[in-house]
């Protein structure tokens, strides 16, 4: 389970409104950015608002994508989690990200990562249980 969850929020975006206003030009782009970082993608379920934004998920081999959109608000919330038994995929998540990032092309980002999988029994975060 050893991996990187990426929480982050997207503020005044301006990349292709679209890309905030229609669920299949939203899933297209998790597909692409997810593909070219060399994620498989098993899974997927996307939603459109009458009227409003946009709702979807990849579910990956890795782990999964989530991703909301508020165009009322050019902004987008996502949540991002790679992880591998047998390697560090954390490039893969940062690739996938910066995809994302590259399209949206927000003003102003709130990000937020978590490491998953590391806890050590000094680690003041794993409550002293050993790994």
């Amino acid at each position: 389970m050893n991996g990187l969850h990426i929480l982050a929020e997207f503020h005044a975006c301006e990349g292709d409104r679209r890309l905030l206003l229609d669920a299949g030009m939203l899933a297209a782009l998790c597909r692409r950015a997810c593909a070219a970082a060399g994620l498989l993608v098993v899974a997927e379920a996307f939603h459109q608002f009458a009227g409003a934004g946009a709702t979807g998920a990849l579910v990956l081999a890795e782990s999964h994508l989530a991703i909301h959109t508020w165009p009322e608000l050019d902004s987008v919330t996502l949540d991002l989690y790679v992880c591998n038994y047998s390697q560090d995929n954390r490039a893969a998540a940062e690739a996938a990200y910066s995809a994302l990032h590259n399209e949206l092309k927000p003003k102003r980002i709130m990000r937020r990562d978590i490491s998953r999988g590391r806890c050590e029994p000094d680690d003041p975060d794993s409550g002293g249980l050993p790994s």
